[in-house]
């Protein structure tokens, strides 16, 4: 970390100002949701909303024209965001995810080019999961040199937010087998996006399908993967986790509502009123705590992100190393709670609201849905074992990614 870090700087954002500039824009995201879920339409102007009101810009420093937010400032918005819509919070992640890495590059002038395109209100999109059931082991996406440019050809799925994008984030293999991301426009030749999401959630994420034939990179938006910001795993799974306490934020919300809305109870239940039946309000208040529990494991682990940042910005490599161990044990952590309390209470909340809870006019599933859609993206399964191995024989977390199936490396 010798020289110059990075364009990283610590936070200055003031909680209040943010809230009091996106709130509203979260409120008026969330009042077409139902309609958007029933008919799967999908949140142009939403995501434009954003945009205009420099939503992806959060985290970068004031004095470069950004808001200063913090780590748990952008994932505690995400999270609001996520209860408004968790599409439309989806969508952001792969552009806040560049955002960090270009913050943390080295000065340069490509660095300054996309800030400045950042600011101007340009939009990024996914596009690293090889389609055709490839892997990160086996990248069949190339990037070539052409003259005084590259040209990428491949197939990616999972391309979360490409309809909305005007850059694609794209991971490809350069002739001398190094793993390269290039930047690619959008709209130009060679370039498909195929709507063809079939994910029973997260319907309008548009994570399908993008295809490139000889689509043209200049070398200033080719980048080595190598280089990527080393917490970048942990900022795509916190991405995740906020969107997941907000879905459960979501249903406390309309599991509320809906319960309010009972205007008769069963004849063996502990009261007339449906609001007055303690075994309900048992029911909301189980809810409650998994929203509770789970913005508090958001919370915390988002914080670990900031003291990394802090370490970046310090160029201290032994703090840096710790804490990236930290993070990797505290968002593992925090994505087992977090899970749990969402499938938890996107399913527990109907058992307050009787037969009625299931009509297609609430749309209650799409919290559940949505929830375990989310859930799958990097399977909590193994996670248990990654912290228990942690705990008892000292494994390194961050070497869990360097090794392929069965445990042996590369």
């Amino acid at each position: 970390m010798s020289g110059p870090v990075s364009s990283l700087q610590y936070a200055t954002a003031s909680t209040e100002e943010l809230q009091k500039l996106f709130h509203p824009i979260f409120e008026k995201i969330a009042e077409g949701n139902l309609e958007r879920e029933r008919g799967r339409i999908f949140p142009y102007d939403q995501v434009r909303w954003l945009t205009e009101a420099k939503f992806g810009t959060i985290r970068i420093p004031r004095e470069l024209g950004g808001f200063g937010a913090s780590l748990q400032q952008t994932f505690q918005l995400l999270r609001e965001l996520g209860a408004a819509d968790p599409n439309v919070a989806h969508v952001f992640r792969n552009h806040l995810a560049f955002v960090e890495d270009r913050l943390n590059a080295r000065p340069s002038q490509s660095t300054t080019t996309w800030l400045r395109r950042f600011l101007d209100g340009d939009f990024v999109g996914g596009g690293w999961t090889e389609a055709n059931n490839g892997t990160y082991a086996n990248i069949q996406t190339t990037i070539v040199p052409e003259g005084d440019h590259w040209l990428l050809s491949g197939a990616k799925y999972y391309a979360t937010g490409s309809l909305y994008a005007d850059w694609l984030d794209v991971i490809g293999v350069a002739p001398d087998g190094e793993l390269v991301t290039a930047l690619v426009k959008a709209d130009q030749p060679g370039v498909e996006l195929v709507d063809d999401w079939r994910g029973f959630g997260q319907k309008t994420t548009s994570s399908g399908s993008a295809n490139y034939t000889r689509v043209r990179v200049e070398g200033s938006d080719l980048f080595p993967a190598t280089e990527r910001f080393g917490y970048q795993g942990l900022f795509y799974q916190t991405s995740l986790l906020a969107v997941l306490a907000g879905i459960t934020q979501a249903t406390l919300r309309d599991g509320i509502k809906a319960l309010k809305n009972r205007k008769r109870n069963y004849r063996h239940a502990l009261a007339e009123s449906p609001t007055d039946d303690a075994q309900l309000l048992q029911v909301i208040g189980r809810v409650s705590a998994a929203a509770f529990g789970a913005n508090s494991a958001l919370l915390n682990s988002s914080a670990v992100l900031d003291d990394i940042a802090h370490a970046r910005i310090q160029g201290d490599d032994e703090a840096w190393k710790q804490l990236l161990i930290d993070g990797h044990i505290r968002t593992a952590q925090a994505q087992l709670v977090i899970i749990e309390a969402a499938l938890n209470a996107t399913t527990v909340v109907f058992d307050a609201l009787g037969s009625s809870g299931v009509s297609e006019d609430l749309l209650l599933d799409r919290h559940w849905r949505n929830a375990r859609t989310l859930a799958s993206h990097n399977p909590r399964v193994y996670k248990e074992r990654i912290i228990g191995d942690w705990h008892i024989n000292q494994a390194d977390p961050t070497e869990v990614y360097q090794k392929t199936a069965g445990g042996q490396s590369e």
